[in-house]
């Protein structure tokens, strides 16, 4: 992407892993935690006002649920890979070598400081597009699919309907080289193994899991 520039000191803040600054001793501030902060707000606002176009007849709670998914770790991680975030972020040997390049956490984190820092370097132009380019695209799939996206939420408010007890997630295999893993969950409940699927990370895959348990259950369609 353009504006992942090397001459835009603010940018490769954003792209600064504490684990960097703190196993090479550098300035605990140059990491990009602080423009995180504000680049969570930054993300949200965005997405909030382009909600609020693209659904003139929606109502709060609507939007506010579609919005929640929609800045998500397991979202803002896809985009950051496809926009290659993933190929220049900086890590610590630590965290380089614990899988830290393809950990969702950090993925979602160093794009909210892109964002945040994009907006300090004045380009809100810039913000709006890409929003409305990589993340507004999901948002028609969940406003029609809300339970896919919402499956453990969905899973877990009918086990404790039914009584009072929650889900249990396990992870079963790790598939695959080790910066492209894939995980096996199962999920039980009530005493039986209800249903066992894959994903890119473990909380992909405990969505999974848990839909395809909403479906067992007859919770969702």
């Amino acid at each position: 992407m353009d504006f992942l520039r090397e001459d835009n000191e603010l940018i490769q803040k954003a792209l600064t892993h504490p684990s960097y600054t703190k196993e090479n001793n550098l300035d605990a501030l140059g990491n990009y935690e602080r423009l995180e902060f504000f680049g969570d707000s930054v993300l949200k606002l965005f997405t909030s006002k382009l909600l609020y176009e693209t659904y003139p007849e929606a109502e709060e709670g609507e939007l506010s649920k579609i919005r929640s998914i929609l800045v998500s770790d397991a979202i803002l991680a896809q985009i950051a890979v496809k926009i290659g975030l993933d190929k220049v972020i900086k890590l610590g040997p630590a965290e380089e070598k614990q899988g830290g390049r393809m950990r969702e956490s950090n993925l979602a984190c160093s794009l909210e400081a892109v964002l945040g820092a994009l907006y300090l370097s004045g380009e809100q132009v810039v913000i709006e597009s890409f929003i409305n380019e990589y993340i507004m695209v999901f948002a028609e799939d969940i406003d029609k699919h809300f339970e896919k996206y919402n499956a453990k939420d969905i899973l877990q408010q009918y086990t404790q309907g039914v009584n009072k007890t929650l889900p249990v997630y396990r992870t079963v295999d790790i598939k695959g080289p080790a910066h492209k893993p894939v995980f096996e969950v199962e999920v039980e409940w009530d005493g039986r193994i209800i249903a066992r699927a894959c994903g890119k990370t473990k909380k992909e895959a405990q969505q999974n899991c848990a839909l395809e348990a909403c479906k067992e259950l007859g919770a969702i369609d």
